[in-house]
């Protein structure tokens, strides 16, 4: 499976989860998509459902793909702002990503968005108390060279044919509300700040928050996967056990770059912890790649 990296980035991104991720999709799924921490996007843009909802509490996040499918921030005006700010980036150095901090934390501007996320300190999303972005500058001043540009631009295509050719929809709530608007079609997918990890969210996340969040899927009439820790070479994750070990876990070894921090910057055992059987799903997607292997060789004799 061939994976796309969307325009947005950030720290613990699940690029290198998503075939993994969809190997556990029913491969007879024709609800929506549910995602009550839609991030990066990442996952719900490879796997490309029909219908989807994604939603965050972070209207950063939000707005700036609620603007891409209302065809608000297309390429062509994503190239234009990147060359015109990363021009002036060039030319005054830092001082000019602090302008442009300064700005969006008092207009909220989708574009001065972008041009943060992608030039901000090891791709990290991070605001203060009073919901300021507090990012500092990633101490490259030549960041937005065309060839670079160029691949956001491209990313931000790609999204922009999915969002024309899917039913996608976009709030800013609560993982509570989305998940209780979820039904027995659907699966709903979550990847939560990691409890007790070296992440930050929009508005925080503690032992409170994931044990509402075992609450309210446990309720759920549709189907779950939970992103999550296991474990590492230092400690375990005292949720898995506490809240999560009733429903079916699957675990893998994923290496993940976060914190600002290089001793922060560790393998650890990933989790996906699922409501419903799925291993016959991992039975189904094996038997389709083996099918397709020998349609592949049978052509090419």
């Amino acid at each position: 499976m061939k994976v796309t990296v969307p325009p947005i980035k950030s720290q613990g991104i699940k690029t290198r989860l998503v075939p993994w991720i969809n190997s556990i999709v029913p491969h007879d799924f024709d609800g929506r998509w549910i995602e009550p921490f839609m991030g990066t996007g990442v996952v719900a843009f490879n796997l490309a459902p029909e219908h989807a909802l994604l939603c965050d509490t972070n209207p950063h996040l939000v707005n700036f793909y609620q603007s891409i499918a209302e065809g608000e921030i297309t390429p062509e005006v994503v190239r234009a702002f990147l060359e015109k700010e990363g021009a002036v980036l060039l030319e005054k150095g830092e001082s000019h990503y602090y302008e442009i901090r300064d700005r969006f934390n008092e207009r909220h501007a989708s574009l001065d968005f972008l041009f943060l996320n992608r030039a901000g300190f090891n791709g990290m999303i991070r605001f203060n108390r009073k919901g300021g972005l507090n990012i500092p500058f990633c101490k490259k001043p030549q960041r937005f060279a065309q060839a670079y540009v160029t691949k956001i631009v491209n990313q931000v295509s790609h999204v922009s044919r999915l969002l024309k050719a899917k039913d996608f929809e976009f709030r800013c709530q609560s993982f509570e509300k989305t998940i209780a608007s979820g039904n027995s079609d659907d699966i709903i997918y979550c990847d939560p700040p990691y409890i007790d990890r070296h992440v930050d969210y929009y508005n925080g996340w503690d032992g409170e928050h994931e044990k509402a969040l075992y609450k309210a899927l446990s309720k759920t009439p549709g189907r779950f996967i939970l992103s999550t820790w296991h474990h590492n070479d230092f400690r375990e994750n005292g949720y898995i056990e506490l809240l999560w070990e009733e429903f079916n876990i699957l675990t893998r070894e994923h290496f993940y770059h976060v914190g600002g921090s290089e001793d922060n910057r560790n393998p650890m055992i990933e989790a996906i912890v699922a409501n419903y059987d799925v291993s016959q799903c991992l039975y189904q997607k094996q038997k389709q790649s083996e099918q397709m292997m020998l349609l592949e060789e049978q052509a090419s004799y």
